[in-house]
């Protein structure tokens, strides 16, 4: 099955030995992050560093004038963390050791866009503001990720493209020292903070004939079980907020998503070569929000050439998804590999077979510059055990 392996440029810049020590593991292709939120990220092997942080949402790569002449809002350059052209340098490296680059980019998710332009976030029914979460309504939004997406994926030597958080972003997301668990939100709940209240989510509220306020209200309302610890234990969308107002919510939601995910895959497809590879990270929940867009499974595969799907916790995630393939669909288990980070190296073999068997078509290792020598000896292993 054919297997790549996610990674920064950071862990091959700098680092000869890199290159080589990833073609050894038995994988095929590397997906280099080519535009990715802030982080701090470790670097186990790397003869210079041990922690790269990374301060601000950046792409990994010198952006072009033309390409963003007369947008509103434009991508933040990186600063020592991956200057210049990281990702060229270290996908030129790769491509030497035999292995094919994938570029991956990260859209709607970036704290600093947030920070300099609170107009562009998400807002909550209470009013908070989400920095990390740009509002995929907004027109300027919209048009800022659709040129990211067409830009960032299409790097010379790339093969094709994975987009991460083509979709909305809620309140699931670590911050700097987090507190926000004090309270256990179920699946419903998430989505309910997760739901943005701009102007312009209003208006989209209302013409899907949701008055003015009532939804924000409705919500808040719907959360106050929540807070005072009575709601019922694994309460849905549709029972904390009734199943009238969470479709006409949903139609508004998911229309604004389905279009903004049509209008990236199609700047990429325009802007890369024939036969340019386009998949999507994606959840098949449709009110999930995050990296992991929520999608509905038919559409988004009549769109993309096909998906990466969580599967470090199993492979049920993919079942939604194959109904809908066709023989060229890339349906790809995505598993951690980490240990650190909840991951099992040792199981992947087995870990393999299984989401080979729930359809999966290909494997994706998260993450093999995070991982450390004993995880990469497991993954190396496991890779060269016969099917």
């Amino acid at each position: 099955m054919r297997t790549s392996a996610f990674l920064y440029p950071w862990d091959v810049v700098g680092d000869p030995e890199a290159p080589g020590r990833l073609a050894g593991l038995g994988i095929r292709q590397v997906t280099l992050a080519s535009a990715y939120h802030s982080t701090r990220a470790l670097t186990p092997r790397h003869p210079r560093h041990r922690i790269v942080t990374a301060s601000h949402a950046a792409v990994l790569y010198p952006p072009g004038a033309d390409h963003w002449s007369g947008h509103a809002l434009k991508p933040y350059e990186a600063g020592e963390w991956a200057s210049g052209d990281a990702w060229g340098e270290a996908a030129g490296a790769l491509a030497a050791a035999g292995l094919d680059v994938h570029s991956w980019v990260v859209l709607a998710h970036n704290s600093r866009m947030g920070a300099e332009h609170p107009e562009t976030s998400v807002v909550n029914a209470y009013g908070d503001r989400y920095p990390w979460a740009p509002c995929i309504a907004r027109p300027a939004v919209r048009d800022h990720l659709v040129a990211l997406a067409a830009e960032a994926a299409v790097r010379p030597g790339a093969g094709g493209t994975e987009l991460e958080s083509c979709g909305w972003y809620g309140l699931a997301h670590l911050h700097a020292h987090d507190k926000t668990a004090g309270v256990g939100l179920g699946d419903g709940a998430q989505y309910l903070m997760s739901l943005c209240f701009c102007e312009v989510c209003e208006e989209g509220y209302e013409a899907v004939g949701i008055g003015r306020g009532r939804a924000a209200e409705a919500v808040r309302k719907a959360l106050e079980p929540v807070w005072q610890g009575t709601a019922a234990p694994g309460a849905g969308v549709r029972d904390l907020l009734g199943g009238e107002l969470a479709d006409a919510v949903a139609a508004f939601r998911d229309g604004t998503a389905r279009s903004l995910q049509e209008r990236a895959v199609a700047a990429v497809r325009a802007a890369g070569p024939d036969g340019f590879q386009v998949l999507l990270h994606a959840d098949p929940e449709i009110h999930h929000c995050g990296a992991n867009a929520g999608v509905d499974p038919a559409h988004i595969l009549s769109v993309a050439d096909g998906v990466v799907v969580p599967c470090t916790g199993g492979p049920g995630l993919l079942a939604p998804f194959v109904p809908h393939t066709r023989p060229d669909t890339v349906l790809a288990a995505n598993l951690t590999v980490v240990s650190g980070m909840g991951g099992s190296p040792g199981s992947l073999a087995a870990d393999a077979a299984g989401a080979a068997a729930a359809g999966a078509t290909e494997l994706r290792l998260y993450h093999a510059g995070l991982a450390s020598d004993a995880d990469l000896a497991a993954v190396r292993d496991a890779l060269a055990t016969p099917a």
